[in-house]
């Protein structure tokens, strides 16, 4: 019965996210809208349900972070060049996606930076992951977790951003189970995020 209820709480925050991502990627003028609200939903799951862990020092995880948010970031910039000169559209269906969904503004980039990222590694690696890791064991845990945080990439259709998510999700779960600090992987996402965005951007 335990185990029962346990495995409910799992499912249903899941197919909740991925349902209002259906959604949020049908219409592209709420996307960021009704991501951010899925987001904070997340958060609050995440909060009622796990003690989010930070077992390093602020000045480590600032330093750590920054440094394997730029390894992050160096990965999937090498996978874009790879991907790019075996098949030309990989470019074009980057570009597509981004006009789409991308932060074109501001406010969008606020959202992404002080909800949406913190957001993400609150409950996937937060609660996914460690709801995940009653039943399996960590490495595994750390694989289920990335593929479904991969998979609600999949429901935009746009699957370049799926095979970084896997990627990038691989190594934030497996920095959450090595380092046990939440704020070192939150980090890690934002110095991504920057790069990917902001400072070195693929076009």
């Amino acid at each position: 019965m335990k185990s029962s209820k346990h495995i409910v709480r799992l499912l249903l925050p899941i197919v909740f996210f991925y349902v209002m991502l259906f959604f949020a990627f049908e219409e592209d003028k709420i996307f960021w809208y009704l991501y951010t609200f899925t987001i904070l939903v997340g958060v609050s799951i995440t909060i009622l349900y796990e003690t989010i862990k930070d077992e390093l020092p602020t000045w480590k995880y600032l330093i750590f972070g920054i440094g394997y948010g730029t390894i992050t970031y160096g990965i999937i910039r090498l996978g874009y060049i790879i991907l790019n000169s075996v098949n030309d559209d990989i470019s074009k269906s980057v570009a597509k996606f981004l006009a789409s969904y991308g932060p074109l503004n501001i406010w969008h980039y606020l959202l992404l930076i002080i909800i949406i990222v913190v957001g993400e590694e609150l409950f996937w690696r937060g609660f996914v992951q460690q709801q995940l890791k009653r039943i399996l064991s960590p490495m595994l845990a750390i694989l289920v977790t990335s593929v479904l945080f991969a998979l609600s990439i999949a429901i935009s259709g746009f699957i370049p951003g799926v095979i970084a998510a896997l990627v990038v999700g691989l190594i934030l779960g497996m920095l959450y189970e090595w380092k046990k600090s939440m704020p070192l992987i939150i980090v890690t996402h934002e110095v991504f995020i920057l790069l990917l965005f902001l400072i070195l951007p693929f076009s």
